[in-house]
This record gives structure tokens, sequence and C-alpha cells, in this order.
């Protein structure tokens, strides 16, 4: 009896431990894109058996759309791994300590934010933006959340303009088109070359943000990061990691830099 007891003691306490855990990645997309859940899922299995493979330990995705829904189970360290598209919700969970940034998204490294205006228009910087109506995307997608840090940085207060917003980032151009709003911000490039190619002026740029982190929590141990990080940026140096990269349309990872993440964490207010 004894024996039989010791034993289910000893099954129950490796069943549950760390080492066998379940691994939780969740994905928080942008609210400015459109795309379906079954989109969004596809695109990040096949990094997500990277991930089970390096670990050897089971992955189970979890879609998170709702920003607050992230930012909560951020708060609460719910998620091992988190690949989150705006910076802000990615940065100040960074900043809580409850998480470090595994890795950057290789092409998303230098997120800009533009103003642009239709081809007669006066506005020549951002200065001149003071008493005019201005469109933005969505008020907590991270192009917004840019757009204030650029106002901050002239001083100029959202009292001072008219702030409209929209959901999505394409549909920007239409708010100048017909005469919705004096100024639109985006950092869509598809949207600005589209704009640029047809007259329309790009009169001022933001500084550039990294987007699209992978951040950790810091409850999984640094040899594992370490490990992740690495796997993560080999990734475009093989075939199969190209064809995992090819499944999620971006061309690779990169470790962070910790001197532009602090100063993103500063220039963004967080």
């Amino acid at each position: 009896m004894l024996r039989r007891l010791f034993t289910a003691l000893f099954l129950a306490a490796w069943a549950g431990s760390p080492a066998m855990a379940q691994i939780v990645f969740a994905v928080t997309e942008g609210v400015t894109y459109q795309a379906t859940p079954k989109e969004i899922r596809e695109k990040f299995e096949p990094l997500a058996e990277v991930v089970a493979k390096t670990l050897r330990r089971e992955v189970r995705v979890v879609l998170v759309p709702a920003y607050d829904e992230a930012r909560a189970g951020l708060a609460k360290q719910e998620f091992d791994i988190a690949f989150v598209h705006p910076a802000h919700v990615a940065l100040a969970a960074v900043k809580t300590g409850r998480y470090r940034t595994l890795a950057w998204t290789s092409g998303f490294t230098d997120y800009t934010v533009s103003l642009i205006v239709k081809p007669e228009s006066t506005i020549k910087g951002l200065d001149d933006v003071k008493g005019r109506t201005l469109v933005t995307p969505d008020p907590d997608s991270i192009t917004a959340v840019m757009v204030r840090a650029m106002l901050r940085s002239q001083k100029i207060g959202e009292k001072e303009l008219n702030v409209r917003t929209t959901r999505y980032q394409d549909a920007v151009p239409f708010y100048l088109d017909y005469g919705f709003a004096d100024v639109g911000a985006t950092a869509a490039r598809a949207v600005v070359k589209s704009w640029t190619d047809k007259g329309g002026k790009v009169v001022v740029n933001s500084r550039p943000v990294p987007i699209k982190h992978l951040i950790v929590s810091t409850k999984l141990s640094s040899e594992d990061t370490e490990r992740l990080r690495e796997a993560l940026v080999a990734l475009a140096a093989t075939e199969p990691g190209k064809k995992v990269l090819a499944a999620t349309g971006y061309r690779g990872f990169q470790a962070p830099n910790p001197e532009i993440e602090a100063a993103s964490i500063a220039w963004l207010g967080l």
C-alpha cells in the first residue's frame, strides 16, 4: 500500500512539475488591420511548433485580440510567451518587470508614423496642426499612441486640435479626400505610398519605434529564454526555418536592443 501511495505521489508531482507544464503562447495582433482568427492562428502554429521543439514542452496558442484582455493576462503572467503587435502593450509589460523581450520581428524595428495631407494643403509641419482636425487609427493603436508622443514632444496639447479616430489604417485617406479631416496619421507604408503616388504629401514623420515584439514571462528560466531566442534568430538561416517564416509572413526575428527599447518606453510615456 505504501509503495502504491509513493508511486502515485511521485507521478502526480512529476506530471505537475514546471518542466512538464504546458507553454501558453498568446498572440495579439493589431486592431488597425483586417485579419480573421483563422488566418492569425495559421500564421503562428508553425512558430509554436518551433517553441515546442526548442523547449521540449507542449505549446498552446491562444488568440487574444482585445488589447485590454492582453494587458490583463500579462499583468497576471498568464502567458509564458506572447507575440504582441502594439509596442505600447508589449513594452508596458516589459517595464513592469514581469516580462522581458525575447525578440523583435525583423522588418518592423523602425515603425514610423507619417502625417499626410492633401496636395493643396498649407500645412507644412507639426506646429501647423493646431486648430485643425487630425484623424488617426484606433485610439489604442500604436499609431495613435505615437501621434500623442509626437504632440507631447512639440508641447502641443490634444485640446489644441480636433482628433478623430477610425478603426483601420486604410480608412485614413478617406477622411482627407472627403474633407472630414485636414491631417491624417498612418504608419502603413502601403497607405503612404498610395497617397503620395496620387500627389498627396507627407508633412512630418515620427521617430521610429520597434513593434511586433515577442516577449517572455520572467517565470521562464534565463537558460530557456536564451535557447529560444537563439532558435528564433536562426530561423532565417535554414530551409525548415524559412518555411516557418513564410507561414508567418515575416522575414525573421532578431535580438532586441536594450537602449532603443528603453528610449521607446520613455518616448511613448509608458
